[in-house]
């Protein structure tokens, strides 16, 4: 797939794409004979994990270390699971933080409408 037809599929621009590449955010993508980007399953599937990753919050630097320990093979896959478990964790206590900040926002909306529901009251006496 070219550049344009992947950006379109996975909503990302084009430069987001060249980005994720130079920066080792995503392995190397093929190219065809004229040097132009030629996106594969492989390179897909990295996007996918990448665009889910970073909507989760996880900072790139350690989606960048997560892939070059993919790159050197077997021997870092404890070390894998590892970085994995620590954006996990993190992602959860983000998670919690934000239920945190909406409950809050629910008790004040209650607020309201509470006292919303008290001047109809009133008005109708």
């Amino acid at each position: 797939m070219t550049i344009a037809e992947v950006s379109r599929k996975y909503e990302m621009t084009a430069d987001t794409l060249r980005y994720y590449e130079r920066i080792g955010l995503i392995p190397q993508v093929p190219r065809n004979k004229s040097g132009i980007r030629d996106y594969d399953d492989n390179s897909c599937r990295w996007i996918e994990l990448m665009k889910c990753m970073r909507g989760a919050g996880v900072q790139i630097e350690a989606l960048i270390e997560y892939v070059s320990l993919f790159q050197q093979g077997d021997s870092t896959i404890n070390a894998r699971k590892t970085l994995l478990i620590e954006q996990r964790d993190q992602l959860l206590a983000r998670m919690e933080e934000m239920q945190k900040s909406l409950d809050r926002l629910n008790q004040k909306i209650d607020l309201y409408e509470q006292g919303l529901m008290q001047t109809e009251k009133k008005l109708r006496q």
